[in-house]
């Protein structure tokens, strides 16, 4: 069988599923209203409803599973609430403890600087506060686990709340210019 590999922008507001059963989710918008997959896609990983950026896509259960690894970096854009400090980005990088499923986790060690420069993203559907209410900045959060809106716990765990939250690479695959809601077939997602 011959097997099919995607990437996509997902835009804020869309599951990261193809259809669900739940009474609750049938007014939500799905990745099947984004690009006309091939059947048994499947997404890497999830972006929950708020969170955008590069979300991938196969028809290969093993890729999947490869990538979903804690071998695999997982590169996030943060707008952060606050200017962030030195020491903020310190605890980040150290790790921190969140609550994960009713229990204390300290997360693994992971990559967090500030940003130099505003990501040049497209406007969200939803607006995000603007500066009258505060200042605000961007990270970069690079981690290779995924527990249930860890980078959210996380921000918000050393004193600097997640504004938006945008994931920008998985291993080394980035978004390359992808347009908000736009997929493409790639050769290969493990090269």
């Amino acid at each position: 069988m011959e097997h099919h590999h995607f990437k996509l922008f997902k835009p804020y507001g869309y599951l990261s599923q193809f259809q669900t059963n739940a009474k609750h989710e049938r007014n939500k918008k799905f990745l099947g209203e984004l690009f006309d997959f091939p059947e048994g896609t499947m997404a890497i990983g999830r972006l929950d409803k708020d969170s955008e950026g590069l979300l991938l896509l196969t028809t290969d259960g093993k890729v999947s599973f490869e990538i979903t690894s804690s071998k695999i970096d997982k590169e996030y854009y943060v707008q952060v609430d606050g200017e962030i400090t030195n020491k903020a980005l310190e605890q980040l990088q150290q790790g921190v403890e969140i609550t994960h499923k009713n229990e204390t986790y300290t997360t693994k060690p992971c990559k967090a600087y500030q940003l130099e420069l505003i990501p040049n993203f497209p406007q969200r559907a939803k607006k995000i506060r603007d500066e009258r209410h505060g200042k605000t900045s961007w990270i970069s959060l690079t981690i290779n686990e995924g527990k249930f809106r860890q980078v959210r716990k996380m921000t918000a765990q050393v004193g600097f709340p997640t504004l938006r939250l945008v994931r920008v690479r998985v291993g080394l695959i980035n978004l390359d210019g992808l347009k908000m809601g736009e997929a493409k077939e790639v050769f290969s997602l493990l090269s």
